[in-house]
Protein backbone atom coordinates (compact mmCIF):
# COMPACT_ATOMS: atom_id res chain seq x y z
CA UNK A 1 0.00 0.00 0.00
CA UNK A 2 3.19 2.41 1.06
CA UNK A 3 3.95 2.15 -2.94
CA UNK A 4 0.27 2.76 -4.38
CA UNK A 5 0.44 5.85 -1.74
CA UNK A 6 3.89 7.31 -2.94
CA UNK A 7 2.81 7.37 -6.68
CA UNK A 8 -0.23 8.88 -5.80
CA UNK A 9 1.78 11.77 -4.11
CA UNK A 10 4.14 11.77 -6.95
CA UNK A 11 0.85 11.92 -9.53
CA UNK A 12 -0.72 14.65 -7.27
CA UNK A 13 2.50 16.66 -7.26
CA UNK A 14 3.02 16.05 -11.04
CA UNK A 15 -0.53 17.55 -11.53
CA UNK A 16 -0.16 20.21 -9.31
CA UNK A 17 2.89 21.29 -10.84
CA UNK A 18 1.46 21.12 -13.84
CA UNK A 19 -1.24 23.93 -12.90
CA UNK A 20 -3.92 21.62 -11.95
CA UNK A 21 -6.50 23.90 -9.70
CA UNK A 22 -6.12 23.00 -6.23
CA UNK A 23 -9.54 22.16 -5.43
CA UNK A 24 -8.61 19.61 -8.42
CA UNK A 25 -6.05 17.71 -5.92
CA UNK A 26 -7.36 17.88 -2.34
CA UNK A 27 -9.33 14.53 -2.36
CA UNK A 28 -6.14 13.13 -3.86
CA UNK A 29 -3.85 14.33 -0.61
CA UNK A 30 -6.83 13.67 1.71
CA UNK A 31 -6.46 10.21 0.74
CA UNK A 32 -2.77 10.25 1.10
CA UNK A 33 -2.92 11.57 4.62
CA UNK A 34 -5.70 8.97 5.97
CA UNK A 35 -3.66 6.05 4.53
CA UNK A 36 -0.29 7.37 5.90
CA UNK A 37 -1.27 9.36 8.33
CA UNK A 38 2.67 9.72 9.48
CA UNK A 39 3.78 11.02 6.14
CA UNK A 40 4.26 14.94 7.02
CA UNK A 41 4.79 15.82 3.68
CA UNK A 42 1.08 14.95 2.60
CA UNK A 43 -0.37 16.88 5.60
CA UNK A 44 2.10 19.92 4.50
CA UNK A 45 0.85 19.54 0.75
CA UNK A 46 -2.93 19.49 2.05
CA UNK A 47 -2.37 22.13 4.10
CA UNK A 48 -1.16 24.53 1.55
CA UNK A 49 -3.99 23.52 -0.91
CA UNK A 50 -6.65 23.95 1.68
CA UNK A 51 -5.09 27.87 2.22
CA UNK A 52 -5.16 28.27 -1.77
CA UNK A 53 -9.03 26.88 -1.67
CA UNK A 54 -10.05 29.09 1.56
CA UNK A 55 -10.70 26.58 4.05
CA UNK A 56 -8.42 28.10 6.84
CA UNK A 57 -10.11 26.04 9.70
CA UNK A 58 -8.97 22.74 7.74
CA UNK A 59 -5.78 24.08 6.87
CA UNK A 60 -5.12 24.74 10.51
CA UNK A 61 -5.40 20.96 11.21
CA UNK A 62 -3.70 19.77 8.27
CA UNK A 63 -0.33 22.18 9.37
CA UNK A 64 -0.45 21.18 12.56
CA UNK A 65 0.04 17.68 11.77
CA UNK A 66 2.70 18.49 9.43
CA UNK A 67 4.70 20.47 12.02
CA UNK A 68 4.54 17.72 14.42
CA UNK A 69 5.31 15.37 12.36
CA UNK A 70 8.37 17.10 10.85
CA UNK A 71 9.26 20.41 13.02
CA UNK A 72 12.10 21.20 10.79
CA UNK A 73 10.14 22.00 7.35
CA UNK A 74 10.12 25.25 6.64
CA UNK A 75 7.01 24.80 4.35
CA UNK A 76 4.46 22.83 6.86
CA UNK A 77 5.65 26.00 9.65
CA UNK A 78 4.59 28.63 6.43
CA UNK A 79 1.22 26.85 6.21
CA UNK A 80 1.21 26.78 9.89
CA UNK A 81 2.02 30.20 10.49
CA UNK A 82 -0.57 31.52 6.98
CA UNK A 83 -3.59 29.28 8.61
CA UNK A 84 -2.66 31.05 12.24
CA UNK A 85 -3.08 34.25 10.49
CA UNK A 86 -6.50 33.43 8.50
CA UNK A 87 -8.05 31.60 11.70
CA UNK A 88 -7.04 34.69 13.90
CA UNK A 89 -5.43 32.52 15.89
CA UNK A 90 -2.39 32.60 18.34
CA UNK A 91 1.58 31.46 17.64
CA UNK A 92 2.31 33.12 14.20
CA UNK A 93 5.66 35.00 15.50
CA UNK A 94 6.80 31.96 16.81
CA UNK A 95 6.24 30.09 13.70
CA UNK A 96 8.22 33.15 11.92
CA UNK A 97 11.29 33.33 14.34
CA UNK A 98 11.46 29.12 13.98
CA UNK A 99 11.83 29.47 9.90
CA UNK A 100 14.08 32.44 10.59
CA UNK A 101 16.32 29.65 12.54
CA UNK A 102 16.35 27.23 9.84
CA UNK A 103 17.03 29.87 6.97
CA UNK A 104 20.11 30.79 8.67
CA UNK A 105 20.83 26.95 9.51
CA UNK A 106 19.99 25.66 6.05
CA UNK A 107 20.57 28.56 3.51
CA UNK A 108 19.34 26.34 0.89
CA UNK A 109 15.56 26.64 1.97
CA UNK A 110 15.59 30.34 0.86
CA UNK A 111 15.42 29.55 -2.88
CA UNK A 112 12.66 26.64 -1.90
CA UNK A 113 10.58 28.90 -0.04
CA UNK A 114 11.10 32.03 -2.49
CA UNK A 115 9.61 29.61 -5.35
CA UNK A 116 6.71 28.21 -2.85
CA UNK A 117 5.66 32.23 -1.78
CA UNK A 118 5.55 33.32 -6.02
CA UNK A 119 3.43 29.84 -6.74
CA UNK A 120 1.13 30.89 -3.99
CA UNK A 121 0.91 34.43 -5.30
CA UNK A 122 0.49 33.43 -8.74
CA UNK A 123 -2.33 30.82 -7.58
CA UNK A 124 -4.04 33.42 -5.12
CA UNK A 125 -3.09 37.15 -6.10
CA UNK A 126 -2.84 39.84 -3.45
CA UNK A 127 -3.02 36.77 -0.46
CA UNK A 128 -2.89 39.16 1.95
CA UNK A 129 -1.29 36.75 4.52
CA UNK A 130 0.95 35.38 2.48
CA UNK A 131 2.13 38.91 1.43
CA UNK A 132 2.52 39.44 5.35
CA UNK A 133 4.74 36.32 5.73
CA UNK A 134 7.13 36.94 2.70
CA UNK A 135 7.53 40.58 4.43
CA UNK A 136 8.30 39.33 7.73
CA UNK A 137 10.99 36.91 6.17
CA UNK A 138 12.47 39.24 4.18
CA UNK A 139 12.01 36.92 1.39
Amino acid sequence: MESTNESLFEKAMQNYQSGAKAIDLIKDFETITSTSPNQSAGWTCLAWLQLLCDKPESALRSAKNAVKLNGQDPQARINLSLALLETNSKGVREQINSIKQMLLMVPEYEKELKTSILDGLERKPNWKSLLKIKEWLEL
